[in-house]
């Protein structure tokens, strides 16, 4: 018998490694700080890949695929940029045997060789806009790593975009932001914040970030993904330009934006329990599993024969369990902590009645259903589960996000989750509350919440230069 779960209560950092391993999502690798994505897991991660890669190809882009090794010499052609990443490279001093003339830096986001191969690609405006994608793994050494959430190689997409007009750019940054919160709220059913970034936790090397930050049920924020507008930084620093319609010779304007596997981790602590994954249908890899009962090959026929009707009016992801080596007790178990949305018992007894019991994953609820509206009943319930996950979601992170009315009650509302507040803009102030509480300003958020037009800031009084919401974060 496997051992239960560390419960949320008692102790979350390891209940969300329990999960993982009871969902054989992933494990550790023999270097430390890298994981290995095991099936479970990687189809998960194939699903979001899916919903989002369909995504950015109807907003016109086109995927690509460039090096993974990157010459030192252009990161260093950004010096905010190679400020940003330098603690957290890996570096190819020696290959074939041999000490390499230039060191070659593993990839730790692709703007520097994108950028240097668009000087080539780029020559006018009927170049422009030049909308580019990429999936790939990137390499960022990792002191403190945890399985989906912080690992030295992860898996994400990067999207590289340039522009005729900063509008042009801006706009796209917004447009791929507003992507990310409708894959995060509409198919992972996590509620997200969407907003700037302050100067401090902008991209290293941009001009704007923008976020969407989703609460865990911990309260600490966790961010789901970025669009970055670079400005002209990086097209000036690898001569990206173009010829405009007046024959003007002008720098593009740049952006990059991206989301990784840490979605996978944002996915399990937005809506797991104390008995393992929890999905939202409309992500899981597999949408309703059906576990067939039998003790001897005549019920295995009838049993079977309902199940292949059942399986011929469902046009979802829909697996099977026909092993004879494990009991149905385990089989519940097991699929229970994968977070398959619906379980399906079907049974001799019931194929005899013409029903079977559904069970959903999240609530744990039974119903007996006739097979007649079995199928019927399944669709409805697969949407229930989804509305009601990311109600669920929504409902939590509402009210754990607090506005208040000084710092020490600020300071006892963000170990419990988000606080909404006046900040003056300064560095001092960010730095000071980070200092005192761990939390950070995760972004200035597009919807205002708070009443009056302005206020103070929340750390040194002055006049409040914009609202902010801040946590503790991942």
């Amino acid at each position: 018998m496997k051992k239960q779960l560390t419960t949320r209560q008692e102790n979350f950092a390891q209940w969300y490694l329990d999960v993982i391993a009871a969902a054989d999502l992933a494990e550790h690798s023999g270097v430390k700080g890298s994981m290995i994505i095991k099936p479970y897991g990687f189809a998960l991660w194939e699903r979001i890949k899916e919903e989002l890669d369909s995504r950015i190809k109807a907003t016109g882009h086109k995927n690509a695929y460039f090096p993974l090794l990157i010459p030192e010499s252009f990161l260093k052609r950004e010096k905010d940029h190679v400020q940003g990443f330098s603690p957290e490279l890996a570096v190819v001093t020696h290959a074939g045997g041999q000490k390499l003339d230039e060191p070659l830096v593993v990839r730790p986001t692709s703007e520097t060789i994108i950028y240097d191969t668009y000087s080539r690609w780029i020559e006018s405006y009927r170049d422009l806009p030049l909308l580019i994608n990429q999936w790939a793994n990137v390499v960022r050494w990792e002191l403190r790593p945890r399985l989906f959430l912080r690992t030295t190689e992860f898996l994400w997409q990067e999207g590289h975009t340039a522009h005729a007009t900063e509008e042009d750019a801006q706009q796209e940054v917004l447009k791929m932001l507003g992507v990310y919160k409708e894959l995060a709220e509409d198919i992972l059913a996590m509620p997200v914040y969407d907003g700037e970034k302050s100067e401090t936790e902008r991209f290293a090397g941009a001009k704007r970030t923008y976020t969407i930050e989703a609460m865990m049920q911990d309260g600490k924020a966790l961010q789901a993904g970025t669009s970055h507008n670079l400005g002209q930084g990086f097209s000036k620093a690898f001569d990206v330009q173009f010829t405009d319609a007046d024959g003007e010779r002008k720098h593009v304007w740049l952006t990059s934006w991206g989301v990784s596997t840490r979605m996978i981790g944002g996915l399990i602590m937005t809506h797991s329990d104390d008995s393992g994954l929890v999905l939202p249908p409309k992500i899981a890899p597999t949408q309703v599993v059906v576990i067939p009962i039998w003790k001897d090959d005549t019920e295995k026929e009838s049993v079977m024969k309902a199940v292949e009707q059942l399986k011929s009016q469902l046009d979802i992801r829909l697996e099977v369990d026909d092993r004879d080596f494990q009991s149905p007790g385990y089989k519940f178990n097991e699929w229970e902590k994968k977070g398959v949305p619906i379980r399906v018992e079907l049974g001799p007894r019931d194929v005899q009645s013409q029903q079977l019991v559904l069970v959903r994953r999240d609530t744990s609820e039974k119903e007996t259903v006739k097979l007649s509206v079995a199928a019927t009943r399944i669709k409805q319930l697969l949407e229930d589960i989804q509305i009601d996950l990311a109600k669920k979601a929504k409902e939590n992170r509402d009210q754990n996000t607090f506005m208040v009315e000084n710092y020490d009650e600020f300071k006892q509302k963000v170990e419990q989750g988000f606080v909404r507040v006046f900040w003056c803009g300064e560095a001092k102030c960010e730095e000071r509350i980070k200092a005192d509480t761990k939390a950070t300003v995760r972004c200035l958020p597009f919807d205002k919440q708070l009443i009056q037009e302005d206020g103070r800031c929340i750390s040194c009084g002055k006049q409040g230069k914009s609202e902010a919401l801040f946590a503790r974060s991942y």
